[in-house]
C-alpha cells in the first residue's frame, strides 16, 4: 500500500491554524473543508503555539489568575454544599 503525502506551504498551515483559532468552526469541520486529516491540523495547531506556552501551559500571570479564579470557585462550591447539607437535615426531620 503506497502512502501519498501532500506538502503544504507554511502559509497554508498558518492560515489553517488561524481558521481553527478564530473561525468558530470545529477543527474536524475545518480539516474537512481544507481536505486534510484532522490529526494533521491538530499537529499544526500544537506546533504553532509558542514554546513557553506549551511547556508551562501559560504565563505565570495567567496561571496565577486561573488559580485565583479556581480557588474562588471552590469556595463557592463548598458554601453551596454546606447549604445543601443543612437543607437536607431540615427536610429529613420534617
Amino acid at each position: 500500500m503506497s502512502r501519498h503525502s501532500k506538502h503544504h506551504t507554511d502559509e497554508f498551515k498558518a492560515e489553517a491554524v488561524e481558521l481553527v483559532e478564530r473561525s468558530g468552526k470545529s477543527a474536524p469541520e475545518i480539516a474537512e473543508d481544507l481536505g486534510i486529516n484532522v490529526r494533521t491540523l491538530y499537529h499544526w495547531v500544537a506546533a504553532h503555539k509558542p514554546k513557553e506556552m506549551s511547556k508551562t501551559g501559560g504565563s505565570e500571570t495567567d496561571l496565577a489568575a486561573e488559580n485565583k479564579r479556581l480557588r474562588r470557585e471552590l469556595e463557592i462550591m463548598r458554601q453551596e454544599r454546606d447549604i445543601l447539607k443543612k437543607a437536607m437535615g431540615v427536610f429529613a426531620k420534617g
